[in-house]
């Protein structure tokens, strides 16, 4: 059976990448980021939120890497993921609705709106994320609060934190670590 050469070359750039050549990463970045933005921003609004889910995709794709099985083509492994972090930026905004809604007549609204199932559910929710975010470390807490409370982009954090973009961005990066860590293993 003669293989596709698209099928070779992908295969060619993942064991170079798995293998720490950092050339074939950057080829990897160069190929696929343009078309990886464009997939994103079909289903987010914000350029900023585009960016951050696309460094967050593409991070995640280069994670995965070793059990990539050439089952699908290596874009469509990178749009799956992308789907998912494109789930996980939805499931945050709601959560931040939910926890760190600044109106206080917020919880007899939610009353008139939902059922009691639903409710208890939201109230669980709650109860479990607020748990989560206690067992942060305070510098985390103070990140994903000036993130996800306060909605500052990167560079506002690092500039009131003064500290550098590259370092906001990462601090950010392991506090969500953290928190989705702590949130479904309860550590």
């Amino acid at each position: 059976m003669k293989r596709s050469p698209d099928l070779k070359t992908e295969r060619k750039i993942v064991y170079q990448i798995l293998r720490g050549d950092e050339a074939a990463l950057t080829s990897f970045y160069k190929k696929y980021h343009p078309s990886l933005y464009t997939y994103i921003s079909k289903k987010i609004n914000t350029k900023e939120d585009i960016e951050e889910i696309l460094q967050d995709s593409l991070l995640a794709t280069i994670e995965a890497l070793r059990d990539f099985s050439f089952k699908c083509s290596l874009f469509t492994f990178v749009c799956s993921i992308a789907n998912h972090k494109i789930i996980d930026f939805y499931r945050r905004k709601k959560i931040q609705k939910i926890v760190f809604s600044k109106f206080e007549g917020f919880e007899p609204l939610l009353s008139t709106i939902f059922g009691p199932e639903e409710i208890l559910d939201e109230e669980i929710l709650k109860q479990r994320i607020k748990q989560t975010f206690r067992k942060l470390t305070p510098t985390y807490q103070v990140i994903l609060k000036l993130k996800y409370v306060y909605g500052y982009s990167v560079e506002e954090i690092a500039e009131k934190l003064s500290i550098t973009f590259k370092s906001a961005e990462s601090q950010l990066f392991r506090a969500r670590k953290a928190f989705a860590s702590y949130y479904a293993y309860g550590e």
